[in-house]
């Protein structure tokens, strides 16, 4: 129950010194790599510029014309190389803004530099907005570093469901295992062009799982026949002056071209539509195809790789370069050609008899690819804070039971450590304190951790033992003028969510923060104590916080099984102090008009 006294930082320093290291190591690299990319690129100047002048000035002569080959072919090869450091110092600034980002978190200067996840805030969840687990500064922001969607939806979903204890167990294993391997992580935020993410996941899926458009093999047939047909015309114009032949095979190859647009167009759009970006994803499979891994979670992923002796990696990546040949057919200069030779149809037909074989293995790779992307998020967070622990899990009675307990999301020089006990006998706190002292702060620190702790991640404490729960919170509750709603009818709305989550298994952790504080004193003490006899009823562990002391005479009509605690201030001159610790027992001190006086209101007592 003290405050965190710099010993976070001091664990920290190793993944701080480690990062640093590699943005001085790779800052040095890419400023060479800058410059040489520089000199090519005056080089390619002077040679493009000299033997420009040169064509002008030499005679039109075949033999004075081939001296300009040697500084042409100097050009290709200087345009070659310099696109090759191009792509290398692409490559290199994602790898420098995965340290940065790194070095942001260590330095509690991330927030609003990441992904926020505001798609996956559901406002009817019961507890995703109350733990701020989405948005700017969120638990989701700070957390992931995915560059698919899928990654992004698998750690949202952890996020938002408790997972089975054996489930749990696997993915801690597997996150103590990619703890360390911070160039792998690397690698992976590095991977693909990608700034944004783009990888449809349910569209890609979806388009593999889809009957194909071409089942017949005689339309295959024809259109190959047909492209063959009008090459020979064009052979026979030119060696035979026929072109009659040609021109009537131009009009026959044109005719069927628009008979078959609608199907064409059909399936090309799909395929474009839903294969967005899979060079990112064929790349994030290579890497993890190529990563030696040894826990059971990250064999049985890498093992559903593999089709028909394939690897995922080597079939995306055959399906991305005919996606890109694909998309060419929008070319105003292609365009005339493929109604008569037919290629994008060629191509379509392969890229079916891709979907045929691979598409129904799609869902299978792209879940992998998610599950991978959390993981290496979640063991990101577990090497950058060494000292958090994993959680112990107890099946049979409910509990909660913490040591050292703080908000994960707090600076190491502001979080304040607190154990509480749950379950067996207390199941109730009832939270007592002034204004600003921590109340909702200590709310939040038990929910968050409760979440990282079913999601397979550490958690900020010394020791955690929990069993299997599920979190319900009311601590955001916002009223709603479009939906007519106050803000106790909110509330009451999401206690009866809360009763109606305690009826099922597993239990319930409820987090309740200034209960009822929308009515009268009288009905709050009545309403209050019959939701919290309904909870406990249901066998559900939690705390509820106030500022209404009446209902501290609600813990001893439920003897052992609940227990009035608090938080409290000081006054030291004309300054309020928080210790922000949770101490046994009913508040003595109110700080509303202490408060009021400080910010100028001048209220007289």
């Amino acid at each position: 129950m003290t405050t965190v006294d710099g010993r976070d930082q001091q664990d920290a320093r190793g993944a701080a010194e480690l990062y640093a290291e590699e943005l001085r190591n790779l800052g040095r690299l890419q400023a060479s790599q800058q410059r040489r990319e520089r000199l090519l690129g005056y080089s390619k100047l002077l040679i493009a510029i000299a033997t420009l002048a040169a064509a002008v000035f030499l005679p039109r002569h075949i033999v004075a014309l081939a001296l300009l080959a040697p500084p042409v072919a100097a050009f290709i090869v200087l345009a070659v190389l310099q696109e090759k450091l191009l792509a290398s110092i692409r490559y290199r600034t994602r790898a420098i803004a995965f340290y940065e980002r790194g070095l942001a978190r260590l330095n509690d200067q991330w927030a609003g530099s990441g992904e926020t996840g505001d798609r996956f805030l559901d406002p009817s969840h019961p507890y995703a907005r109350d733990l701020d687990l989405f948005g700017r500064a969120s638990m989701f922001e700070y957390l992931s570093s995915a560059r698919t969607r899928a990654g992004e939806e698998t750690l949202a979903q952890w996020l938002r469901a408790p997972a089975h204890p054996d489930e749990v167990l696997a993915r801690q294993s597997a996150v103590r295992e990619l703890q360390a391997r911070v160039k792998f992580r690397e690698r992976l935020f590095s991977a693909g062009e990608t700034v944004r993410l783009g990888v449809h996941s349910e569209a890609l899926s979806a388009w593999g799982e889809a009957s194909p458009v071409f089942t017949q093999r005689n339309v295959r047939l024809l259109v190959s026949v047909l492209a063959i047909l009008w090459l020979l015309s064009l052979v026979g114009w030119a060696l035979w002056d026929m072109p009659v032949l040609a021109l009537l095979m131009t009009v026959l190859n044109f005719a069927y071209a628009h008979r078959l647009h609608a199907r064409l167009e059909k399936a090309a759009a799909a395929l474009e539509s839903a294969a967005q970006d899979l060079q990112l994803l064929a790349e994030v499979l290579r890497l993890f195809e190529q990563e030696q891994v040894a826990s059971p979670r990250l064999l049985a992923l890498r093992a559903a790789l593999r089709r028909d002796g394939i690897m995922s990696s080597e079939a995306i990546g055959k399906l991305a370069r005919l996606v890109d040949l694909l998309q060419s057919r929008h070319s105003l200069f292609a365009r005339p050609l493929d109604l008569v030779m037919f290629w994008s149809a060629q191509l379509v037909f392969v890229a079916e008899r891709w979907q045929q074989k691979f598409g129904p293995a799609i869902r299978g790779w792209i879940d992998a690819v998610g599950e991978l992307e959390a993981l290496t998020s979640l063991s990101a967070f577990a090497y950058e804070h060494p000292r958090h622990v994993f959680p112990e899990f107890a099946i049979a009675a409910p509990q909660f039971d913490a040591q050292g307990l703080a908000h994960p999301l707090l600076p190491a020089d502001k979080a304040v450590e607190n154990d509480v006990k749950l379950g067996d006998p207390i199941h109730l706190i009832l939270l007592s304190g002034p204004n600003m002292a921590g109340k909702s702060t200590f709310l939040r620190a038990i929910g968050v951790n409760a979440v990282l702790a079913q999601c397979g991640a550490p958690v900020r404490a010394r020791r955690l033992r929990l069993s299997p729960l599920n979190v319900a919170a009311s601590i955001c509750i916002l009223d709603s003028l479009a939906d007519g709603m106050s803000r106790f009818y909110a509330e009451i709305h999401r206690l009866k969510l809360i009763a109606d989550l305690a009826q099922g298994p597993p239990p319930v952790l409820f987090l309740l923060d200034e209960l009822l504080s929308g009515t009268n004193s009288h009905d709050r003490l009545i309403g209050a104590q019959f939701v919290i006899e309904h909870l406990l009823e249901h066998a559900a562990i939690g705390v509820a916080s106030t500022h209404d002391l009446a209902l501290a005479q609600i813990p001893p009509r439920f003897g052992e099984q609940a227990a009035n605690f608090h938080f409290e201030d000081r006054l030291e001159g004309d300054r309020l102090v928080f210790d922000y610790k949770l101490k046994p027992g009913i508040v003595q001190t109110s700080n509303a008009l202490k408060l009021m006086r400080a910010i100028g209101l001048g209220v007289t007592s």
